[in-house]
């Protein structure tokens, strides 16, 4: 029999650690290649791992719940006597980068030396990098010119999350003991040491003054609440407690104000009805979240303010417009991108909102598919909310929320001056902003050109 060793993936360059969330497969079952075999959860993304090679589930090295660094020994899988012992990459693993080195395979003993494979033993430990690494990181200390060592580079190195916790706290990552793979610091070593005290400032950069940064509003605390009798606790599960951490500290970075627009839909209805049938023979569902975005898309460009990031004391321009579109879940919150949206048709936008809620679903998203946002848009409104105040999707600085689309009486003017009540295809748009860099004026000139283009829909644009 020859074994497949089987490893935690590396979900992306800047990810150094991954959550063994769930199992699929249970000890000794069968599996096929390709078949997912768990699933795990990151900074970054949830995603399932599929099985490198056809065999049998012999070994389970990390249990669920177990948080490891990324190239560790989960599992060991047993092929038939015949299988080759080097699993190639299978065609789902090239398809996404969740399965980027997540195989190698080992074969037994021969008289041959042969390259070293993870070691089978628990608990498990990460193989070798392909790159040489100092053994144990030491603490970080300066070079006689004041350079910053190997060491301080290695310990320096985190994920984007641990760097943003820790620009906001004020916490120099190069003084906190890592515990990742290869002594990168990792979230939790952040978080004690934010528990523990430890605040020391990021230095100064030379030929700048020294400014005092505002007092830091401390680790995300959720109270301790007492359970009753007959009540069920069930712990959060990895992708809650970050969107539970993220949501604080948005309330705490940005002063948030929400506008709210009234929108007629009657024009974009009158479209859809006319050629949904002939953008579904194209493979194209023209929803009502399609326009709303390709509207958006439009007049971000010309109201860059909304299309921007705080940074410190500055204010980050976009250059690109990439429109994060908020996907509800049974077990969370995730935020898929589309990349440059203002550069895609109608139809494009249509067929990558419905491509990306699709494979959000099933955990198909690759890690750059949930980065590099700078607009967000929720729609609450297809579980028939009326309007709300969402929260911004930090560094972004508005998201809109859209309620449900439905009939309603409203007041129209017709030609001859005169008003009546009619039936019309109406809903809310609400856009929570940040005014530290949004006015209101800047928000409401916004919704006010959206709104227009919503209720002017060009068909030549269909």
């Amino acid at each position: 029999m020859a074994r497949v060793d089987v490893l935690m993936p590396q979900m992306g360059e800047s990810i150094a650690e991954g959550t063994l969330s769930k199992w699929l497969k249970k000890l000794g079952d069968e599996v096929k290649r390709d078949e997912p075999l768990f699933e795990i959860s990151t900074d970054k993304v949830d995603a399932e791992i599929p099985a490198p090679s056809a065999g049998v589930l012999a070994e389970i090295k990390v249990q669920e719940g177990q948080t490891v660094p990324v190239q560790t020994l989960v599992a060991v899988i047993e092929t038939d006597k015949g299988a080759s012992t080097t699993a190639a990459p299978s065609a789902a693993a090239q398809r996404a980068p969740a399965a980027s080195g997540a195989a190698v395979a080992s074969s037994p003993p021969a008289p041959k030396p042969a390259p070293a494979a993870p070691a089978a033993v628990s608990p498990p430990s990460p193989t070798a990098p392909s790159r040489p690494l100092p053994p144990t990181p030491a603490p970080a200390v300066k070079g006689g010119d004041g350079a910053e060592t190997a060491e301080e580079r290695l310990r320096r190195k985190s994920t984007p999350l641990v760097r943003k916790i820790a620009a906001e706290h004020q916490v120099d990552i190069s003084t906190i003991p890592g515990t990742g793979f290869a002594g990168r610091v990792t979230k939790q070593d952040i978080l004690g040491a934010i528990e523990r005290g430890v605040s020391v400032p990021v230095p100064t950069p030379a030929g700048t003054a020294a400014r005092s940064p505002l007092p830091s509003a401390g680790p995300v605390v959720h109270p301790v609440v007492q359970p009753w009798p007959g009540d069920r606790v069930e712990p959060f599960s990895k992708i809650r407690k970050i969107t539970a951490d993220h949501m604080i500290m948005s309330r705490r970075t940005s002063a948030h104000v929400t506008s709210f627009f009234e929108i007629d839909y009657s024009r974009v209805a009158e479209l859809r009805r006319k050629h949904k049938a002939a953008s579904a023979e194209r493979g194209v569902n023209l929803t009502y979240l399609a326009f709303i975005a390709k509207a958006c898309a439009e007049n971000l460009r010309k109201h860059p303010v909304v299309n921007a990031a705080v940074s410190g004391d500055n204010i980050i321009y976009r250059r690109d417009v990439n429109i994060g579109i908020a996907v509800a879940l049974d077990w969370g919150l995730i935020v898929p991108v589309v990349k440059r949206a203002d550069e895609l048709s109608l139809g494009g936008l249509a067929r990558a909102i419905n491509d990306l809620g699709e494979r959000a679903r099933t955990k198909k998203l690759s890690p750059d598919e949930i980065q590099r946002g700078t607009f967000t848009i929720t729609n609450p409104g297809v579980f028939g909310s009326y309007a709300g105040a969402p929260i911004i999707n930090q560094p972004q600085v508005a998201i809109l929320g859209v309620g449900a689309i439905e009939k309603r009486p409203k007041v129209v003017t017709l030609p001859d001056g005169t008003d009546t009540i009619a039936i019309r295809t109406m809903g809310m748009v609400s856009m929570s902003y940040d005014h530290r860099v949004v006015d209101g004026a800047d928000a409401d000139r916004f919704l006010a050109d959206v709104k227009r283009a919503l209720e002017d829909f060009p068909e030549g644009a269909i």
